[in-house]
């Protein structure tokens, strides 16, 4: 009889599990529950596939329920897309929802600009969710821009994959190219305020030509995407204060407002010429601007006024290079904000160079110079090949980061290794004598060190930092307590007379790229 009954409770169990769809669901009342009563797309690209988003639908009764239709508003013509429990589609019927559960409802949309009526550029829509008599919705928006978009050209062969138009950048030893998917420019060209630029792949600049980013541009990169300026071109950027040139990734959601590596660099290659970028903002990208060496002694880039965020590698990589820079500030990267390798020549004045980086381990300091490039030949044995490095000046420059060292000198014998710094303010802060012995690091020697301040209160704004309230662009303008104060040249202040903000600075000139400021009493810590 045991056996029987054991038997008996088996056989149930299979014919009630296998008539699950039958557990008695009741038409919902209507009571549904929502964890947003919006769903915001934020910034959508025209003709371009948003991100996704999410919200959930609450059955908070005790009682399973079925809701009779979910639909968009706009119906089967909507921009708008979903996925109901796993289903894609823009209507459904009978969705079930146990109780006390819920399920997620994902959205995205491919807008057509020109399909957008309202003047705030909104395209707007709902998901309706009839419940019998009852209605209830959750609003759909996204904020839609118009763009150029440039991207390579791609052909389709006949197994269905597709060759992409590419720059090419040289070949391998046994003559195969070398390549990255991109569109090369016809000449010379200009990149205007009108509308911002949606970049996919890599925009060449050819020889000979120039592009031109007016004030006021936007140029949105995707992923493995970036400038490159090719022998004898030249990249001008013209901003002006307060209607600076951005540079930034085109994933506009708020959580990755400050995600870096997003896409790749701005590359001036070698034998590039007569680049200059002012007032720019250039962030969340692989390295901000690579510069590479010319066989002439002109300057490769002048960069002035301009803020360089959230690198994964470098802010600026200079490799034998001739570089000047004024009122820069150059913050968080995960390797060097500034590396100035290779030899070559490099300037700077009023500039702060803070790394600050927290998204994993930094094996480098926030300044790195040095003269020479290491790297395994085609039989893998080591090789240091020695650059001259003719110039490596700093002046009114602040240097920090949340390392102890962020001003490294790296030099090997053989070649040229000249720099100075002066009136700038230096992390430096180590007891490892074969360091302190070193020579390069002698701040007693007035012929390489003057009037240099190691160690100091810098009193940056980003320590007042209260659930990210202080703007990315015044995180490092300093504050009452620094000891940068009045501390600047006077000679390289009435070179550069004016902050990045624009302040006059040559009366009691401030080190660093900004003039101070007195932060509020119920700000600080």
């Amino acid at each position: 009889m045991r056996i029987l009954y054991s038997l008996f409770i088996i056989v149930t169990i299979i014919f009630l599990s296998s008539c699950r769809k039958d557990f008695g669901t009741i038409i919902s009342s209507g009571q549904l529950e929502f964890s947003v009563d919006t769903v915001l797309l934020n910034r959508v690209f025209d003709d371009i596939s948003s991100s996704t988003q999410s919200f959930k639908v609450y059955n908070r009764s005790d009682d399973a329920i079925s809701i009779p239709s979910i639909a968009l508003g706009r119906g089967a013509n909507s921009f708008y897309r979903l996925n109901v429990d796993g289903i894609s589609g823009k209507s459904f019927q009978d969705i079930e929802i146990l109780a006390n559960d819920s399920i997620f409802i994902f959205v995205e949309a491919t807008v057509d600009f020109s399909q957008v009526t309202d003047t705030d550029f909104f395209y707007r829509d709902s998901v309706v969710f009839h419940s019998g008599a009852e209605e209830q919705d959750v609003d759909l928006e996204a904020l839609v821009l118009d763009v150029n978009l440039i991207r390579p050209d791609r052909t389709q062969q006949s197994d269905g994959s597709f060759i992409y138009e590419a720059i090419i950048l040289g070949e391998t030893s046994e003559g195969d190219k070398i390549g990255v998917r991109g569109t090369m420019l016809d000449g010379n060209t200009t990149f205007t305020n009108e509308k911002p630029y949606l970049i996919y792949g890599y925009v060449g600049v050819p020889e000979n030509a120039t592009l031109t980013v007016s004030a006021g541009a936007t140029l949105y990169f995707h992923e493995n995407s970036g400038i490159i300026v090719e022998k004898n071109a030249s990249l001008k950027v013209e901003g002006e204060f307060e209607n600076e040139v951005l540079f930034e990734d085109d994933r506009l959601e708020p959580q990755f407002e400050d995600i870096a590596g997003q896409w790749g660099l701005i590359w001036l290659r070698n034998g590039s010429k007569d680049n200059s970028i002012s007032y720019a903002t250039i962030k969340n990208n692989f390295i901000g601007v690579l510069v590479d060496g010319t066989e002439s002694n002109d300057v490769t880039l002048t960069i002035k006024n301009t803020q360089i965020y959230n690198t994964s590698n470098y802010g600026i990589l200079g490799r034998d290079a001739h570089v000047l820079g004024e009122n820069l500030v150059v913050a968080n990267s995960g390797q060097s904000t500034l590396a100035c390798t290779e030899g070559g020549s490099y300037n700077f004045k009023h500039s702060t160079f803070a790394n600050y980086w927290n998204s994993g381990l930094r094996q480098l300091p926030s300044v790195l110079v040095n003269n020479f490039v290491a790297y395994k030949d085609e039989n893998n044995e080591d090789v240091i090949e020695l650059h001259n490095l003719n110039e490596a000046s700093f002046t009114s420059c602040i240097i920090d980061g949340n390392q102890s060292l962020e001003f490294v000198l790296d030099k090997v014998e053989g070649a040229t290794f000249n720099f100075n710094v002066k009136n700038c303010m230096l992390k430096f802060d180590t007891k490892n004598t074969e360091i302190l012995n070193n020579p390069l690091f002698d701040f007693e020697n007035t012929s390489l060190y003057q009037n240099i301040i190691l160690n100091g209160n810098t009193h940056f704004k980003r320590t007042l930092m209260v659930d990210d309230e202080v703007e990315e662009k015044d995180m490092f303008s300093i504050g009452q307590e620094s000891d940068a104060i009045g501390k600047a040249d006077t000679n390289a202040a009435l070179q550069v007379p004016f902050d990045i903000l624009n302040v006059n600075r040559t009366t009691t000139p401030d080190i660093g790229a900004y003039q101070h400021i007195t932060f509020e009493e119920e700000d600080e810590n």
